[in-house]
């Protein structure tokens, strides 16, 4: 009798999707979502074949070196920073993601987090709930305005093609974007976009909308110099990853008035949050839940499944990042 592969969920997950994964495999599941460290993880794989894992699940050489058992690592999330890529693809370890299921639900909250930022939304919120709401006022609460301003996007990938879609078309918005590589002119024309460089997005925007994915190289793209240059009526919003932004140099942007307010998905040592930008009133927080939908987490659970399945079963994997591992 052929023995089932292995495989490790490492935070908890749907249930519907771990009777996915058993119809094929032996499951080992962390329901009880627990945050386990290196050491714990590494004890946790041995013996496995695969692994459903998320952003917060680290892999790295350390992790592969004491995991030789392991085959692939199926990321619930577009995002791969916690994968070190090449040390993965140099031990022989497939990488997969998620794109696409998450698109529109992420662009939808992008553009809802734009909103509330723009129009101070959470801060008359808390200023209500404290009662000390007593008269209607002229400039009370009086924020950016939206339509027809002008959106900047940094990356302009699935997402940020999605939230030019709707700046333009729904807000009648003028979008400008800067991206390592220009679009083709057929998707400019779909999104009301227009290419510009880094400087003059910075410069022009009334709002930036942060999308880009990180990596070394992006490590804090937005700093104190690039906070600079913006309008002090600007907004900036990040639903990328926190480590894009400076979040000290942002704190004192948002304190010294050299722009106007954020809202913030994302935070570089989450799930902590910097105590600077927690004692600012024009910053809007939220516990990275961008894709935070059940029809889309479920769709993002089922993918990471499916590429589980696809490799150690069938071999094939349904969205592979490192697909040079296939060819060994």
């Amino acid at each position: 009798m052929t023995m089932k592969p292995s495989v490790l969920v490492a935070r908890a997950v749907f249930p519907e999707v771990l009777d996915k994964l058993a119809q094929h495999f032996e499951v080992t599941s962390n329901q009880t979502d627990v945050f386990w460290t290196q050491e714990v993880l590494i004890q946790q794989l041995q013996g496995h074949q695969g692994a459903l894992t998320t952003g917060s699940v680290r892999i790295d050489a350390v992790v592969l070196a004491a995991c030789p058992d392991l085959k692939i690592c199926a990321n619930m999330a577009v995002g791969y920073n916690n994968f070190d890529v090449d040390a993965m693809t140099q031990a022989g370890v497939l990488a997969t993601n998620t794109p696409d299921v998450l698109t529109e639900t992420t662009a939808d909250f992008g553009f809802a987090l734009l909103l509330a930022t723009a129009r101070r939304m959470a801060e008359a919120e808390h200023f209500l709930r404290s009662g000390r709401w007593d008269r209607w006022r002229y400039d009370m609460f009086a924020g950016c305005e939206v339509h027809g301003s002008t959106l900047g996007i940094l990356g302009m990938g699935r997402i940020g093609q999605g939230i030019a879609r709707r700046a333009a078309h729904g807000f009648g918005m003028k979008v400008i974007y800067h991206n390592r590589s220009r679009l083709d002119a057929a998707t400019e024309a779909a999104c009301g976009a227009v290419w510009v460089d880094q400087s003059e997005l910075l410069r022009t925007c009334d709002h930036l909308m942060l999308v880009l994915p990180y990596s070394a190289a992006t490590h804090h793209v937005i700093g104190a110099n690039e906070l600079a240059q913006m309008k002090p009526t600007a907004t900036l919003i990040n639903i990328a990853r926190g480590g894009i932004v400076d979040e000290v140099a942002l704190a004192a942007a948002l304190r010294q008035g050299t722009i106007a307010a954020a809202g913030l998905d994302v935070f570089e040592g989450e799930p902590k949050v910097h105590p600077d930008l927690l004692a600012l009133r024009n910053v809007v927080l939220t516990p990275h839940i961008a894709s935070a939908t059940i029809r889309t987490r479920l769709a993002m659970a089922h993918l990471a499944a499916d590429n589980l399945i696809g490799y150690l079963v069938d071999g094939k994997p349904v969205t592979p990042i490192n697909p040079q591992v296939l060819a060994t």
